[in-house]
């Protein structure tokens, strides 16, 4: 007899601070919390979201601990699709606070081996940029839109280990023209994806703005953006459920 073919993994949601785990986990049906092996910084919820088996991780702010939670959570869950949510920076110059920004490709923001030969933010043995899947970006920028984000913007997002304020934007925007935001997961996020092999994007909404020109509204209240981001999620949920 034929194998039964194995049930789709569910879907992997990673953000970085509790805050931004909130919205997404009130909008779980039957949530249960997850058993992990770290001893601090890192929470676990599993249910239902729009119809889609969900799992939402709060790996702890940083490359480091978002990688080693990140890694655990594919893992653990064996998941068909991982995204990354919550909020970031706003670094190029015309993103507004409450954009909804997809993530298309990424690349660490102060990594540097250009003596070497490498482009900015390459490290070596790796890629110039990780990539998300086409099908994963044109999904997720769907449900951003279906999600009534104020604006969705769609490229390149960096990350780092540190708070890129006005001082780093600029230098950051010439070795990275075209960058949209900055925050301190996502990149190591999607390259732990990568290397194991799992589909992976990025759902992130703009709650600040890195170095804001004269006139715009530089911050937004991080509850609101993390639940522009979580509404977005659960539309992305919704399009995979149906």
């Amino acid at each position: 007899m034929p194998e039964t073919p194995a049930a789709p993994g569910p879907l992997l949601v990673l953000v970085a601070m509790p805050e931004e785990a909130a919205p997404l986990v009130e909008r779980l049906a039957a949530p249960r919390p997850l058993e992990t092996p770290f001893t601090s910084g890192v929470e676990a919820v599993r249910g239902t979201l729009a119809g889609t088996d969900t799992a939402v991780v709060t790996t702890g702010i940083g490359l480091a601990a978002a990688a080693a939670a990140v890694t655990w959570g594919i893992l653990a869950t064996a998941p068909s699709l991982v995204v990354a949510a919550g909020t970031c920076g706003g670094l190029a110059a015309d993103v507004e606070v409450g954009t909804l920004v997809v993530g298309e490709e990424f690349s660490y923001s102060i990594a540097d081996a250009t003596a070497f030969g490498y482009a900015p933010g390459q490290l070596p043995g790796g890629p110039v940029r990780f990539r998300a899947e086409t099908a994963a970006v044109e999904a997720a920028e769907a449900a951003a839109r279906r999600a009534d984000a104020a604006a969705v913007r769609r490229g390149l997002m960096l990350s780092g280990d540190a708070f890129v304020t006005a001082p780093l934007a600029g230098p950051m925007r010439e070795r990275f023209p075209g960058a949209l935001s900055a925050d301190m997961e996502t990149t190591a996020s999607a390259r732990t994806a990568q290397a194991l092999g799992v589909p992976f994007v990025a759902l992130r909404a703009v709650s600040d703005l890195c170095g804001p020109a004269a006139g715009q509204q530089f911050h937004l209240e991080l509850d609101v953006a993390a639940t522009a981001s979580a509404r977005a999620v659960e539309a992305l949920a919704e399009g995979l459920a149906g």
